[in-house]
């Protein structure tokens, strides 16, 4: 799932195929900007902010899109089988010498002045991974809306710009706290503990090919279990590499205390919990 981290690899792949290389064709297929030319204009850069991305074009143009949950970039070399997905689905196409770029399932795709990009992206808050990453700011912003349940003010990305579904579900979890839990609600000195962490996770996974965010958990038996040896010894606890804690793990133990893990659908996205280890509301 496309998240700050991800949004950031995804830049830098396109940053170094097309970037001081000139467009030898470009393709841009949504009705408003079909019309459109490129080619023969250089790109100048590719950059994340949050989860969008903005190309930058000779003569003061931005390509602006946004992966949302499912859209993609993939680049391929010359002659080389395009296998993101059918044609139909193919939204913009972007062509070098070297290389060509297409973008496949982007809900959002735009083309704008650079020097308006602030229409795209000014609405966001302090970028994880950005250069202008203030977590003072963030914690003031989440603040401004005490009663909003934690986990959907750490995905408004007015907020902070970069956490998804995965680390809203992780973080939540890190913090022994359900997403449902007033953001006011939260102990004393927790939330700017909450915003550092965030940004030591996306930071840790900035170059990571498989986003993780925990480094080894032990599974240990439930109290009450059968032993599970004939001699009644235990076994040592087994050591195993979870990626994650909670997100996609629902029905499975708990790395932590062995509860199955929750899990709840919310509008087209879902939540993961462990009932035992977060305190706080649940649906």
């Amino acid at each position: 799932m496309p998240e700050g981290d991800t949004v950031l690899q995804t830049a830098a792949r396109l940053h170094t195929a097309l970037a001081g290389r000139v467009l030898t064709h470009a393709d841009l297929r949504v009705p408003r900007f079909a019309t459109a030319d490129l080619s023969g204009r250089t790109v100048l850069d590719v950059t994340a902010r949050g989860k969008h991305l903005l190309t930058r074009v000779e003569g003061g143009l931005t390509l602006h899109s946004h992966l949302r949950m499912d859209g993609a970039w993939r680049i391929y070399a010359p002659g080389e089988r395009w296998r993101g997905g059918p044609g139909h689905q193919i939204r913009a196409v972007l062509t070098n010498t070297d290389h060509t770029a297409v973008g496949y399932r982007l809900p959002v795709l735009e083309l704008l002045r650079t020097s308006e990009e602030s229409k795209a992206v000014g609405h966001l808050g302090p970028d994880l991974l950005g250069p202008d990453w203030d977590p003072d700011l963030a914690v003031e912003r989440l603040l401004a809306a005490p009663d909003r349940p934690l986990g959907e003010a750490l995905l408004d990305q007015r907020n902070l710009a970069g956490i998804g579904n995965v680390y809203k579900c992780e973080l939540c979890f890190l913090a022994r706290v359900t997403p449902w839990l007033p953001v006011g609600a939260l102990p004393d000195g927790m939330l700017p503990r909450l915003v550092a962490l965030a940004h030591r996770l996306l930071d840790a996974n900035r170059d990571r090919p498989t986003r993780t965010t925990t480094i080894r958990a032990e599974r240990r038996p439930r109290p009450g279990t059968p032993p599970p040896t004939r001699t009644g010894r235990p076994l040592p606890p087994l050591r195993v590499q979870e990626p994650l804690y909670v997100y996609g793990r629902g029905g499975r133990p708990c790395l932590r205390c062995g509860t199955p893990i929750r899990k709840v659908e919310q509008e087209d996205r879902p939540t993961y919990w462990c009932p035992a280890c977060q305190a706080g509301p649940t649906p």
